[in-house]
């Protein structure tokens, strides 16, 4: 499949100007670019997602025009959205069989349906019930389903973008498993990806896109990760991190004995009698697998969740039991995980996203003070490098990375003293991360207390004052960064084939320096 002098043009905004682009059978095309680079424009319109302002496409030779998902889909061509496009109230193998139905006699054959459900999920390796109901899902389950959705088609161009931000190494390592027997079957795979190592690993050709425009491509046996980032954003990956330089204060956070139980799974604990604490200047990082906890945790210290043993204290003063509302007024913030689903209002402007959780401090007899408002955004805006036309832009119209900074800005706005980072570098570009923990290293310097929660081992080992490692719900190790070693870190975290697959990933990336 190929594109010829493909421009998209939104508003005043041109976010993809005359790009040329080949999609080669047998073969796994690695797209990257920053955020707002244009990758997932361009695969929106190859999937018929959307349509071109200008240029054509071509599938086997033939010129194509796709007017909706259905038809591209009908011509071989499926995609796995960067963000989840799941209905919550429906069950797995509902959600994989939406819009296109397996039927007998007229009516939808759940049996059947079911039936291929299970037979991709067991591809996957993947424990997934395919009559849950996907609200009950973690997002890393969510994201497998997206998958199993795409799988199922049997498309013979398939489009990946971020398939693996909220997967764990094990299941990364599956998934790379099933591209590569889909390649061997001659399936077309482009894979857009921020996890920049585990792309040299699948790769077989990268193209770079910048501002949108294509500005480099190679065979993937004769780059290496300098070269990639280099083309991206013309910096090194040392420049990722920023040092942190912050005098520690008295405790802003302490947790004792917390437990909490499993929304999916009943019977289990998600969180089993954990303690910590944070202090103002300390950036906190907490690494875990998927199913460790992390979430569950972020989401009862800020009131979602209810413990069933424990206590929260904030400054001193026991929380355990008060709302959401009153932990933010008492200097508490949460940047969750699924920034789609909790961290944004897909219906407003970025500007209202912005000041949405801090909108009473610019409002006085039920009268909201605008421009005071728009003031105080333009100047988060710029503190967090949003990349937007305006405040009044919707927020759908942001890439994902500008999206994950505007859920970071409306922390901001809350003027927190405690902040609870989940994921927050999931799904983003490698400036855009940097410009996150530039973010972190500035609030500590500022005497903020930081916890935040990922599962990339790079980043707690460069990002921390102290590191903390959860497994089955509980810490099970701490160290300070000086002291904490990749292979320390992957152990404590209790999963052997992970330690044994970063270990091939080290000797890979060894071989490819």
């Amino acid at each position: 499949m190929s594109a010829r002098g493909i421009s998209k043009v939104y508003g005043g905004t041109r976010a993809l100007n005359s790009v040329d682009f080949d999609i080669r059978a047998g073969k796994v095309t690695v797209l990257y670019g920053e955020n707002g680079a244009g990758k997932s424009t361009l695969m929106r319109i190859m999937s018929g997602v959307e349509s071109p302002t200008a240029g054509t496409l071509t599938l086997d030779g033939e010129e194509v025009t796709f007017a909706s998902p259905a038809q591209a889909e009908a011509r071989g061509v499926a995609i796995i959205h960067q963000e989840l496009n799941l209905s919550a109230n429906m069950t797995v193998a509902e959600s994989i069989f939406l819009g296109r139905e397996i039927k007998r006699f007229g009516f939808v054959d759940t049996k059947e349906q079911v039936r291929r459900t299970q037979a991709v999920l067991d591809l996957l390796e993947e424990p997934i019930d395919p009559r849950a109901t996907i609200s009950n899902l973690r997002l890393g389950q969510q994201q497998l389903v997206e998958i199993a959705r795409a799988l199922d088609e049997d498309a013979r161009v398939l489009i990946m973008d971020e398939p693996t931000s909220a997967l764990s190494a094990t299941e990364v390592e599956v998934l790379f498993r099933v591209i590569r027997d889909l390649t061997d079957k001659g399936v077309a795979i482009v894979y857009i990806s921020h996890h920049l190592d585990e792309t040299l690993e699948i790769g077989d050709h990268a193209v770079v896109f910048r501002d949108g425009e294509l500005v480099a491509t190679a065979e993937m046996r004769d780059i290496d990760l300098k070269w990639i980032v280099s083309a991206m954003v013309g910096r090194s990956t040392d420049d990722m991190f920023t040092v942190i330089d912050a005098a520690v204060g008295d405790t802003v956070l302490e947790v004792d004995g917390l437990t909490v139980a499993d929304p999916t799974q009943p019977g289990r604990l998600a969180v089993d009698d954990l303690s910590l604490s944070v202090r103002a200047g300390e950036v906190v990082g907490i690494y875990g697998l998927m199913g460790a906890g992390r979430t569950e945790l972020f989401e009862t210290l800020i009131g979602r969740n209810r413990a069933q043993a424990g206590s929260v204290r904030l400054f001193g003063r026991d929380v355990t039991n008060t709302s959401i509302g009153d932990r933010i007024a008492r200097g508490m913030y949460l940047v969750p995980e699924d920034r789609q689903k909790d961290g944004l209002v897909q219906g407003q402007s970025v500007g209202a996203n912005l000041s949405l959780a801090s909108v009473t401090r610019f409002t006085r007899l039920g009268i909201t003070d605008g421009k005071a408002e728009r003031s105080r955004n333009a100047d988060v805006i710029g503190s967090v490098r949003v990349k937007a036309s305006s405040q009044g832009a919707p927020i759908g119209s942001l890439s994902g990375g500008n999206q994950q900074k505007v859920v970071v800005g409306k922390a901001l706005l809350t003027e927190p003293q405690l902040i609870l980072l989940d994921e927050p570098t999931r799904g983003v570009d490698i400036g855009a991360k940097a410009d996150i923990f530039k973010f972190m290293a500035e609030l500590a310097g500022s005497g903020v207390g930081v916890l935040f929660a990922t599962s990339e081992v790079a980043e707690v080992l460069n990002s921390t004052t102290r590191i903390l490692v959860m497994s089955r719900g509980r810490v099970a190790a701490e160290f300070t960064p000086a002291s904490a070693t990749r292979e320390a870190v992957l152990a404590a975290a209790d999963d052997s084939e992970l330690v044994e697959l970063e270990h091939q990933q080290m000797e890979t990336e060894g071989a490819a320096e």
